[in-house]
C-alpha cells in the first residue's frame, strides 16, 4: 500500500500573488500586541519579570501615570503620549508596508526619524546618525568606525570607567557584552567580537579610597594613557564623558584641545553623552571638532529604555560614501542595514536586512518626547532645572539618613539648561555610617513597590508607602579595605520639564512646586524604610572620604 504525500498548497494555487504572500509573513509580527513589540528587539535586561511585569529598571510596557519616577538617568516607563504615538507609528507601517514591502517601508521610516533626530537637535546635515538598540551597542558601532578610520587595532581610553554602563568593559575592549545579541544571536559573554577585539585603559573618576578625583589629576591621568599607548604605535578611541551616572563631565576641554593638537591622526575621540544632559550648542560643538558622539532617546529626554544612536561628525560620516571600508564579521550580530544611513550604500550591501521592531517603536517613542520637550520655551526649561535643582538638594540636606555625594570642583560652563546639575546622588547613612550597597540595592527595589503592609504607624505613612517611586539605580562606590556603597541617584528628566509647562507663570509654578512635593514624597519613603527595616540593615563604620 503507498502512503500518500500531502502537498501544501502554493500562494499560486490559491491565486495570490507571491509578492503580497511575502509582505504578509513580513508583517506578521507588526501584529503582535504593541506592549510586546515595545519589549522587543533588545537583550536580557528588556525581559519582564512574569510576576512584576517589569524589566530589570523597574519598567513596565504601557504607561503608569501614577508612579512617582525620578529615574532618568536609569530608565523612565513610556509616557501616554509616547505610548499613543507609537501605536499610530504601527499602524502607519501597516499600511506602508501593504503598498511598498515591509523593508521598504521600515527603510523610508528609519531615513525618516534621521532627518527628525537632526531637527530636533539642531544638527548639521552632513552628520551621519546609526542607530542602535541600546546604548552599548553604539559603542560597538564606534569603536567599528575608529578602526576604518584608524586602521588596525585600537586600544579604547575608557574615561569615567566607574560611572559608565556594566557593558562599556566589554564593548571597550570588542568583546560581548551579554549571552544574547538583540538581534537574537547566541553569543559568548566576554568572548572578542569578530574583527573587533582589542585592548582597554580604565580611566576611573573615584579613587580606590573612595575619594572624588580632582579634575585636573583625571586629566593628566588620560594624557599619561595616550601618551603610553601611542608610544607603543597603538591607535586609540578615547571615550570621554559628558555626562556620567553621577553628572559629571571628564577631562576638560582643555585636556580635549591638548590631546587635539598632540595626537590628530592617532586618536579618534567619542564622547558618551548616552545621558544626554548637554545643550544642542555643546552637542554640535563636539561634531564640528570631528568627534563621535554617542547618545539615547531614553534617558534624559524619558522614552523607553534601548533606544541609542552614534552620531558622526561630517569628516567621520565621509568614510562611508566611498566602497573600500569593510565590515568587521562580528558587528553583524549587532546591528542590521536600516540603522545606517542610506547613503551608505557599501557597508549597507554587507549588512542583513532585518526589521528590529522594538528599537524603531521605542525611538518612535522617544522622538516624541523630544517634541514635546522641545516646544516648551528655552527659558522654562533653564528655570524648572534651577527650581526642581534646589528643591532636590534641600531635600537632601534636610534628611538626616541622605548625604549627597561631592561633585568634582569644576569652573562652570554655559550650556542652556545643562549649565545646572540634573542628577542628585546621595548615600544613605544611619547611626554607625553608611549602609552598604547591598542594602542599598533592596531599599530601591522596595521603593517601587506597595509597602504599607510593613508600615506600622499613621495612616499617611502607610499612604507615602503604598506609592510607588522610581530612582537612579544604585551606583556601586568602591573603597578599600571597606565594605561597598553606593549612590542612589533623584533625578531631572525633560518629562517633568514638559509636564511642568504652561503659557501661564503661576500655573507653571504651582506645577514646579507640585513635582517637588513628589521627590519629598519619596524621600519620606526612604526614611520610612529605612526606619521599618531596623536593625536588618547592614551599616558599615567607614565614612565616605570628602573630595
Amino acid at each position: 500500500m503507498t502512503r500518500a504525500v500531502l502537498k501544501m498548497p502554493t500562494a499560486e494555487a490559491f491565486g495570490l500573488d507571491p509578492f503580497r504572500d511575502h509582505v504578509a509573513r513580513g508583517m506578521r509580527d507588526l501584529f503582535r500586541p504593541l506592549d510586546d513589540l515595545l519589549v522587543s528587539g533588545g537583550d536580557p535586561r528588556l525581559a519582564l519579570d512574569p510576576e512584576s511585569r517589569l524589566n530589570e529598571y523597574g519598567c513596565g510596557p504601557r504607561p503608569a501615570p501614577d508612579e512617582f519616577s525620578f529615574a532618568s538617568s536609569t530608565a523612565s516607563v513610556i509616557s501616554e503620549r509616547a505610548y499613543e504615538r507609537a501605536g499610530r507609528a504601527r499602524d502607519e507601517m501597516m499600511r506602508a508596508a501593504i503598498s511598498l514591502g515591509l523593508d521598504e517601508a521600515f527603510e523610508a521610516r528609519f531615513e525618516a526619524m534621521r532627518d527628525e533626530l537632526k531637527e530636533r537637535l539642531t544638527l548639521a546635515q552632513d552628520v551621519g546618525v546609526v542607530f542602535a538598540p541600546s546604548g552599548t551597542d553604539a559603542q560597538l558601532q564606534a569603536l567599528f568606525v575608529a578602526q576604518a578610520r584608524l586602521g588596525g587595532r585600537l586600544t579604547t581610553i575608557l574615561v569615567g570607567s566607574d560611572q559608565t554602563g556594566s557593558g562599556a568593559a566589554y564593548t571597550a575592549r570588542g568583546r560581548h557584552f551579554n549571552m544574547l545579541t538583540a538581534a537574537g544571536c547566541a553569543v559568548r559573554k566576554d568572548q572578542p567580537v569578530a574583527g573587533l577585539a582589542g585592548e582597554a585603559i580604565a580611566v576611573p573618576l573615584i579613587d580606590p579610597h573612595g575619594a572624588v578625583r580632582r579634575p585636573e589629576n583625571v586629566d593628566a591621568a588620560v594624557l599619561d594613557a595616550l601618551a603610553g599607548a601611542t608610544a607603543r604605535g597603538a591607535a586609540v578611541l578615547l571615550q570621554v564623558m559628558d555626562s556620567s551616572k553621577l553628572g559629571w563631565r571628564a577631562p576638560g576641554d582643555a585636556c580635549l584641545a591638548e590631546i587635539a593638537r598632540r595626537w590628530p591622526d592617532q586618536v579618534q575621540i567619542v564622547v558618551d553623552a548616552c545621558q544626554m544632559r548637554l545643550g544642542r550648542g555643546r552637542l554640535r560643538a563636539y561634531l564640528e571638532r570631528g568627534y563621535m558622539v554617542l547618545i539615547t532617546g531614553s534617558k534624559y529626554f524619558g522614552g523607553p529604555a534601548f533606544a541609542g544612536a552614534l552620531l558622526l561628525p561630517g569628516a567621520v560620516s565621509h568614510l562611508f560614501l566611498k566602497k573600500g571600508v569593510q565590515l568587521a564579521p562580528g558587528l553583524a550580530d549587532y546591528t542590521s542595514r536600516s540603522d545606517w544611513p542610506k547613503a551608505y550604500k557599501a557597508l549597507r550591501g554587507r549588512l542583513a536586512s532585518r526589521a528590529n521592531l522594538g528599537q524603531w517603536l521605542r525611538w518612535e517613542a522617544a522622538l516624541e518626547e523630544m517634541t514635546a520637550y522641545c516646544a516648551v520655551p528655552a527659558a522654562f526649561r533653564s528655570h524648572a532645572v534651577r527650581e526642581l535643582g534646589r528643591g532636590v538638594e534641600d531635600l537632601i540636606k534636610l534628611s538626616p539618613s541622605l548625604q549627597a555625594v561631592p561633585r568634582p570642583v569644576q569652573p562652570p560652563i554655559a550650556d542652556e539648561e545643562f549649565s545646572d546639575a540634573t542628577i542628585f546622588p546621595f548615600t544613605l547613612h544611619g547611626p554607625r555610617g553608611p549602609i552598604g550597597a547591598e542594602t542599598c540595592r533592596a531599599l530601591y527595589h522596595a521603593l517601587n513597590r506597595d509597602v504599607s503592609k510593613l508600615i506600622a504607624s499613621s495612616p499617611a505613612d502607610r499612604d507615602v508607602a503604598a506609592r510607588r517611586c522610581l530612582i537612579g539605580q544604585p551606583v556601586k562606590l568602591e573603597r578599600a579595605g571597606a565594605e561597598p556603597i553606593a549612590a542612589l541617584r533623584l533625578c531631572i528628566g525633560a518629562r517633568l520639564i514638559t509636564e511642568a509647562w504652561s503659557c501661564d507663570a503661576a500655573a507653571a509654578q504651582h506645577n514646579l512646586e507640585h513635582t517637588i512635593d513628589r521627590i519629598a514624597d519619596v524621600v519620606a519613603k526612604i526614611e520610612l524604610l529605612l526606619a521599618a527595616a531596623g536593625a536588618e540593615f547592614v551599616e558599615s563604620r567607614d565614612e565616605v572620604q570628602p573630595a
